[in-house]
């Protein structure tokens, strides 16, 4: 067995994305498990590593993947099923152990939640941590690490900060909003996943991480408001029924609905830090503070800078929320050279655009000289087969940016694709 041979679940997900990258530049070989492995290819790292469809509430597709593999990787939650995904994730991690264990497997490295087991807490929150301890109770040993909010650019906890502070110059909020919060930084639980690795001395053991300073929800987005240099304040209400925070966070953020109805109950309880083993076992990991994680994510608020997770190879137009935009993707094939393509985008009339970056017969970036509302990019990108694609981004600046893309996201659309049609036509040789 290759000690460097590891196994990352869940690898079309938001850690293992941030994760692979750092483990293939120590030299690892990577394998990545995925129900929809065809999401993995756009992914700049995606070539470099092997790539196993499967799905962990279905045992027979483990084997192939957990052939020869040393430490694998943990990073799956079920929230997306919607009712009962908490059984089903208890379910999934018993097939996890068990076929861990029959393959040979050395090491599992979990991340959880972050709350005190002996409260009473969510479904969300109870299951991540029973979820661990249904993964220790197989034979493989364990090591397992819980953190709270996430503070990186497409976490889903930083994400759901960022979209409501934008939207929202008096933010409606229930009274848990004040409750105790201890948040890390992206980078730090990559850290601490990495020094998993190297360092035995975690092995089965339970560790609650988080960053070095705990605040409360309220206080968070406040921060990331300063940052932005807007003013924000509350509007705390006696009761929100859960059903309706999620409703209003999926249509306004990235969190889709029925993973926003697990993590807002998850946030009704404090989520702090009561023991500090990871400290003594991981005295190298230098904490970062929310502000400069905050700081770091909006570094990332370019096209060029977020995982594109739209580029899944089907050529269907999309429209998302992601990494702190609102984006609108079309894309078709057209039977003419990348020179002649790229020329004809670059002879358009872009009175309203600057040119941000070019790639010569690859890619043009647009950026929109009015800022009003927030930051517009337009991206064009030639792929494989002759692909053209136009790329819409706006980064809303608070609540005229989210009107603005609601209000006029249809008449959007028709212009990409107007654009899109135009550049094929001044393409195509007569």
């Amino acid at each position: 067995m290759d000690c460097n041979t590891i196994l990352v679940t869940g690898a079309t997900g938001y850690i293992a994305s941030r994760l692979i990258p750092q483990l293939l530049d120590r030299g690892h070989r990577v394998r990545a498990l995925a129900r929809r492995p065809h999401q993995i290819g756009p992914r700049n790292w995606s070539a470099k590593i092997d790539i196993f469809p499967g799905d962990v509430t279905n045992p027979a597709s483990l084997a192939p993947a957990l052939k020869d593999v040393h430490t694998a990787y943990y990073l799956i939650h079920n929230m997306s099923s919607g009712h009962g995904y908490t059984q089903l994730e208890l379910q999934a991690a018993r097939n996890f152990a068990q076929a861990a264990e029959e393959a040979g497997v050395k090491h599992i490295i979990y991340l959880g939640g972050l709350a005190d087991e002996e409260q009473h807490i969510a479904p969300h929150m109870r299951s991540r941590i029973e979820t661990g301890a249904t993964l220790r109770a197989g034979k493989v040993p364990v090591t397992e690490f819980r953190a709270g909010v996430i503070a990186g650019s497409g976490s889903i906890s930083f994400e759901m900060i960022r979209f409501m502070t934008e939207l929202f110059p008096i933010i409606p909020a229930p009274t848990w909003i004040q409750n105790k919060s201890q948040p890390i930084a992206t980078q730090n639980v990559i850290d601490y996943l990495l020094a998993a690795l190297e360092n035995w001395d975690g092995h089965g053991k339970v560790f609650e991480i988080g960053g070095p300073e705990i605040t409360t929800y309220q206080e968070l987005m406040l921060r990331y408001a300063h940052i932005r240099g807007h003013k924000r304040s509350f509007l705390v209400l006696p009761y929100v029924p859960v059903w309706f925070m999620a409703f209003g966070i999926g249509l306004m953020t990235p969190v889709p609905r029925p993973i926003a109805h697990a993590l807002v109950g998850g946030l009704s309880s404090d989520s702090v830090v009561m023991h500090e083993h990871a400290r003594a076992v991981y005295p190298e990991i230098k904490l970062i503070d929310f502000d400069s994680a905050a700081k770091e994510a909006l570094t990332h608020l370019h096209p060029l800078r977020i995982e594109r997770v739209w580029d899944d190879g089907t050529g269907r137009s999309k429209t998302l929320k992601h990494e702190g935009f609102f984006i609108a993707h079309h894309e078709t094939k057209v039977e003419a050279e990348p020179e002649k393509i790229f020329t004809a985008i670059k002879n358009m009339k872009w009175q309203e655009f600057v040119v941000d970056t070019i790639e010569e017969n690859r890619c043009l970036v647009l950026l929109s000289k009015h800022t009003s509302i927030g930051q517009m990019w337009l991206e064009w990108r030639l792929g494989n087969q002759n692909h053209i694609a136009l790329t819409y981004y706006l980064a809303p600046r608070g609540p005229l940016g989210f009107l603005y893309w609601y209000l006029l996201y249809p008449l959007h659309t028709l212009q990409l694709r107007r654009l899109l049609k135009r550049a094929i036509r001044n393409s195509v040789v007569k």
